[in-house]
């Protein structure tokens, strides 16, 4: 019998803009023009939490959470990073990497329901993502 095919949870699917794939992971934008917010989507079937992929895959997860971290760093000049897989309301094992500011709306805390979602500038966001695309090696 066939194994199932990946697909991404409609909520994330719904709140992102998809900027590519890397070798294990798709790549999205948060559609919150508040913060530079990314997401790591591992593209395996049922995997909830970093222990269900393999050791080979967590490895590979951690090279491209370096790889886009650095890549959102340069490009942004943020003040810090936050690095966090939850997954409270999305199963789908899915990890943030945010870009912070010290001047950021919801700065120290979490950027979690602290203001609803800005939309982004068309013309910014589409210049932030082929930046971005450049960095990590997506085209």
């Amino acid at each position: 019998m066939p194994e199932p095919a990946w697909s991404l949870h409609s909520r994330l699917k719904e709140d992102t803009i998809d900027i590519g794939d890397l070798p294990l992971s798709k790549v999205l934008v948060i559609k919150d023009a508040h913060y530079p917010w990314l997401l790591l989507v591992p593209r395996r079937v049922d995997a909830v939490e970093i222990i269900d992929l393999d050791e080979v895959q967590q490895a590979q997860l951690m090279t491209e959470i370096s790889r886009v971290s650095r890549a959102l760093k340069e490009i942004t000049k943020c003040d810090k990073l936050n690095v966090a897989a939850l997954g409270n309301l999305v199963p789908q094992l899915h990890v943030h990497i945010i870009a912070r500011r010290t001047s950021d709306a919801a700065w120290p805390r979490p950027v979690w329901g602290v203001m609803p979602p800005l939309a982004h500038d068309a013309a910014e966001v589409q210049n932030f993502i082929s930046a971005l695309r450049r960095k990590i090696w997506l085209g």
